[in-house]
């Protein structure tokens, strides 16, 4: 009986929103574009969110970062900056560093050396620039890579510095694309490498890896530290070719062209801490030992990525909320509108009210037409909104170059407000609908 009176009430409601489909447009329209700011908002905030999260994964948690800082070069000395500093002997950032460091410093859950070396691939008379990274093991936990073919390295690779490497999956496809590449080899410099591993493919936009800072994994080469040192380069040993190169621009006297050195050994130390509290705390217990086993010469900076990373969520974060209650003033606006609208068509229809009533109906029964009435145009505006949101999410991430997730959720929670609305501002008109008195109501003109 129930569910019966609830269908007549929901039939009349219906056709009087069809007899005014114009007013009731425009009645939604607050709602629409509430209902359609907060999508976009909530699209924009999820996409941002999940952003963080991917660059999180790509310069891995709770890490710190201890890069060198390169020597000036005479003439910036001469233009005023402190020489003292320049003077003094730093050996450098060294894997005597890295030992210090995992000897002394507490919590310390993985610890990753790297050298840099920027080179050449020679294959089938293919040749292709590209980075060779020397690296321990743990630098792929670290940073979340996973071998897609092959496997790292052992520790025979580590001990004897063998000439093995694993790339990345864009080199796979470029050198090797009608061939497995386990067990090939490779011209990488001067040196022919066995390639042992193939790391899955990482999906990263050239924004993202210009604004971490970070390489593009899958056209690097990485081999083992060791194999860098002994093999390549080893930025500690001073060789023959170095002293007769500096040799040779004593005598040409090229001391004031000269460029910027990298007397470092390593070119990142990257230490993964087993809690993020730890970071700041290790961050500084690391500047006191570095610079004391430098000799009180800062040549080396360390940061924090991710909470650079976190930093920015919260300004994200706090932008968001700030755009979401904005977006959801549109909403009370709305919801007000709605009453308005409502409370004037009670007004007119105050003859159909009493008519109603004298042939039987119930307050209840008034009460349910006009607050379905209400519903049905906030749902129907909500509807429109999502519609909207879908729009202005895909225009923001095309012209804003945003990435934006539109989830079933925030449909939910969009179509659930637009509800509430209905009910919260269509209850006060349903109610005065509902006490008129039916004699005056019929004689009302």
């Amino acid at each position: 009986m129930m569910t019966e009176r609830i269908l007549i009430n929901l039939s009349i409601a219906f056709e009087a929103i069809l007899a005014n489909t114009l007013r009731s447009f425009l009645t939604a329209l607050g709602i629409i574009f509430g209902v359609g700011a907060v999508i976009a908002m909530l699209a924009v905030g999820q996409g941002a969110q999940k952003e963080i999260l991917d660059q999180m994964k790509l310069v891995g948690v709770n890490n710190i970062v201890i890069s060198p800082v390169k020597e000036q070069s005479e003439e910036k000395i001469q233009e005023g900056d402190d020489s003292n500093d320049k003077n003094k002997f730093s050996p450098g950032l060294s894997l005597l560093d890295l030992n210090n460091i995992t000897n002394t410093l507490p919590n310390v859950q993985k610890i990753s050396p790297e050298i840099e070396l920027d080179t050449y691939i020679i294959k089938n008379g293919v040749r292709r620039s590209t980075k060779l990274i020397g690296v321990q093991n743990a630098y792929f936990e670290i940073y979340n890579h996973e071998i897609n073919e092959g496997n790292f390295f052992n520790n025979t690779h580590f001990k004897f510095g063998k000439p093995v490497c694993v790339i990345g999956r864009g080199l796979q496809t470029r050198f090797f694309s009608k061939e497995n590449p386990i067990g090939k080899q490779i011209k990488c410099g001067g040196q022919w490498l066995t390639v042992i591993g193939v790391l899955k493919e990482r999906m990263v936009s050239s924004k993202n890896l210009e604004k971490l800072g970070i390489r593009n994994a899958n056209m690097d080469v990485y081999i083992p530290i060791n194999t860098m040192l002994i093999r390549y380069k080893d930025r500690a040993k001073v060789t023959k070719s170095d002293i007769q190169k500096a040799a040779s621009d004593a005598a040409q006297n090229k001391v004031q062209e000269k460029k910027a050195v990298n007397y470092h050994q390593l070119d990142k130390i990257v230490i993964q801490m087993t809690e993020s509290k730890d970071l700041s705390l290790a961050a500084e217990v690391l500047q006191k030992m570095l610079t004391r086993r430098h000799f009180d010469k800062v040549d080396f900076e360390i940061s924090i990525p991710e909470m650079l990373l976190k930093q920015q969520q919260r300004t994200k974060d706090i932008f968001n909320i700030v755009l979401g209650a904005i977006a959801s003033i549109s909403l009370i606006v709305g919801g007000i509108g709605i009453m308005n609208i409502m409370l004037a068509s009670v007004l007119e229809r105050i003859k159909e009210i009493g008519l109603r009533i004298s042939l039987g109906a119930k307050k209840q029964d008034i009460i349910l037409q006009f607050l379905l009435e209400a519903v049905l145009i906030s749902l129907s505006g909500g509807t429109i909104g999502v519609i909207l949101g879908f729009i202005m999410a895909t225009i923001i991430a095309s012209v804003a170059d945003i990435p934006t997730i539109v989830s079933f959720s925030s449909v939910l929670i969009s179509f659930g407000v637009a509800t509430s609305i209905g009910i919260i501002f269509g209850i006060s008109p349903a109610r005065k609908a509902a006490n008129q008195d039916p004699i005056e109501s019929l004689r009302y003109e």
